[in-house]
C-alpha cells in the first residue's frame, strides 16, 4: 500500500478509522504512517475498558511498522471521526493532531517528520512538522 500525495495518504487513515474499538467515546481514529521508502502502515484506536490500556491510532500504526523491521519515516495522517454524540475531541475544526504520548513515541521513532491533520470531513487539514508540535521534546539520543 503506498500513497504518494497528502489525500491519498489522509484517504488510507480515514480508511483505517472504520475498524476503531471506540466503544466507550465513539471517537473512531485512523493513522496512515508512511515509510522512507513509501510503504503505509495503517492503525486504528483500540479501547478498553481500563482506560489506562487503550492504545491510540497512530501507536498501532507504528508500532505495526517497527515490528515489521522499519526505522525510517517521512509522514503521518491522522483522522478522527466522532461517532453518536458523545462528544467533540481533539479540536477537530482545522485537523486533528497526535495526543502527547503518540507526539513522544513518534519523535523518538521517527523523528521530524511531517504531520498532517485530517479535518472532520476527511480532507487534509492542518499540516506540521513534528517538531512544532511537540518543542524541545524529550530525546535521550
Amino acid at each position: 500500500m503506498a500513497a504518494t500525495t497528502d489525500e491519498e495518504l489522509v484517504a488510507l487513515a480515514v480508511e483505517a478509522s472504520k475498524n476503531a474499538v471506540a466503544h466507550h467515546s465513539n471517537f473512531h481514529v485512523g493513522a496512515a504512517l508512511e515509510t522512507a521508502d513509501g510503504t503505509v502502515y495503517t492503525g486504528c484506536n483500540v479501547e478498553s475498558d481500563s482506560f489506562g490500556l487503550t492504545i491510540c491510532a497512530e501507536r498501532v500504526a507504528l508500532t505495526k511498522a517497527l515490528s515489521e523491521g522499519e526505522r525510517e519515516f517521512s509522514r503521518i495522517a491522522v483522522f478522527g471521526e466522532q461517532l453518536g454524540g458523545a462528544g467533540r475531541f481533539g479540536g477537530n475544526s482545522g485537523g486533528l493532531g497526535p495526543c502527547g504520548a503518540c507526539r513522544q513515541l513518534l519523535w523518538e521513532h521517527c523523528g521530524d517528520v511531517k504531520v498532517i491533520g485530517a479535518t472532520a470531513e476527511g480532507g487534509v487539514g492542518k499540516v506540521w512538522r513534528l517538531a512544532q508540535l511537540l518543542p524541545d521534546a524529550f530525546d535521550s539520543r
